[in-house]
């Protein structure tokens, strides 16, 4: 979010403004005009930061501070834009300035150092690529409910061609784990493990999820199920953290295979992507996979049920409008709805950090 915009010659922004239509001061009855310009122009911060995660401003500072010209030279920026966009990224707190030198902040450090295993860059670096320019079609999308990705002038839908290319595909899938990684510990240390056995994790893709649960909790034994094109990325995620003995791996479609069976079934950041339909039957899949007393976990970005508070949660659904012909986010009311349809007894839901919560339905 862009900070509020300084007074100048003693007047904020909206009473320049006024001032220069000829309409005078504003008085106390009127609106504040800040935070209509702070959303309305977020993409000015928005595309700043995408564009230093495209120059690798902030792996070349992981290394050490840099001056201006150095970072200048190093980058490739012309005079006229470097100081301005490196000062613009201390003022929107990604950058630290001191004594003439740029640091990265202790989150850039940690979160956009190529170098570093807790990365999470590449879903910017998609971003800036694909739903930066998807997005200038969000008008369209709201009146014709189309998709506005590659396939809407008909390309290749884009997670074929990644489960296409296998180093792409780890890449993506790496930068998955670390936007997941707190939210999986939480729910590994959180829910009441020590009931049960076996854990299956649907969509696994690198694995983290079921990784950490194996990691809090010795006794668990795991499954993770996606296409077979993951199963290596998978099993060397599993390898590095110790857990071969106790977590494989399980080729399938969730659409087309039944789910193997287990005391707990996962779906993290995966129902959001199908129709109504579609995720009614994952449930139901789900269910059948599942002893009595069985439990499944579901969790995402869910929707406040009053539909005003988690803004991410709602902006993510209009990215499964941008990108899926029929995906959506929903509320926690609308999943424990489809859980209940599907047989289970009893339904809740916890946050756990952030815009993530969970829905947990008991059969």
């Amino acid at each position: 979010m862009i900070r509020s915009l300084p007074k100048m010659h003693g007047h904020s922004l909206c009473e320049r403004i006024l001032l220069h239509t000829g309409k005078g001061f504003i008085t106390m009855s009127e609106p504040p005009l800040d935070h209509i310009l702070q959303v309305g122009l977020g993409f000015w911060a928005s595309k700043t930061l995408l564009s230093a995660v495209e120059m690798e401003l902030f792996t070349e500072l992981a290394k050490h501070p840099q001056d201006l010209e150095s970072l200048r030279g190093r980058l490739g920026l012309h005079p006229r834009s470097a100081r301005d966009f490196l000062d613009a990224l201390v003022a929107l707190g990604l950058l630290e300035r001191r004594d003439h030198q740029y640091f990265n902040t202790a989150s850039t450090d940690f979160f956009l150092d190529k170098r570093k295993p807790s990365y999470v860059g590449g879903v910017l670096e998609m971003a800036n690529l694909r739903l930066y320019p998807f997005w200038n079609h969000l008008t369209a999308a709201l009146r014709t409910g189309e998709p506005q990705n590659e396939t809407k002038d008909g390309g290749p839908n884009f997670f074929s061609a990644l489960y296409a290319d296998a180093e792409r595909l780890r890449g993506f899938l790496k930068a998955m784990t670390g936007l997941s990684k707190e939210a999986n510990r939480i729910i590994a240390s959180r829910f009441p493990w020590k009931n049960y056995a076996a854990v299956l994790d649907v969509g696994t893709a690198q694995g983290d999820l079921i990784v950490q649960v194996a990691l809090a909790n010795p006794h668990i034994s795991g499954i993770g199920f996606d296409l077979p094109e993951v199963a290596p990325i998978f099993e060397d995620y599993v390898a590095v953290n110790g857990l071969s003995s106790r977590v494989v791996f399980h080729a399938g479609s969730f659409f087309r295979d039944p789910l193997p069976n287990a005391d707990v079934v996962m779906m993290g950041h995966i129902l959001h992507d199908w129709s109504l339909e579609e995720k009614q039957l994952l449930i139901r899949k789900a269910y059948e996979a599942l002893p009595s007393g069985g439990a499944l976990i579901v969790y995402e970005s869910i929707i406040d049920d009053d539909r005003s508070e988690n803004a991410f949660g709602l902006l993510m659904s209009l990215n499964m409008l941008i990108e899926t012909p029929a995906g959506f986010d929903y509320t926690a009311a609308d999943c424990m709805g489809w859980m209940k349809e599907a047989g289970f007894r009893e339904t809740r839901k916890e946050h756990l950090l952030g815009p993530d919560s969970m829905v947990v339905g008991f059969k």
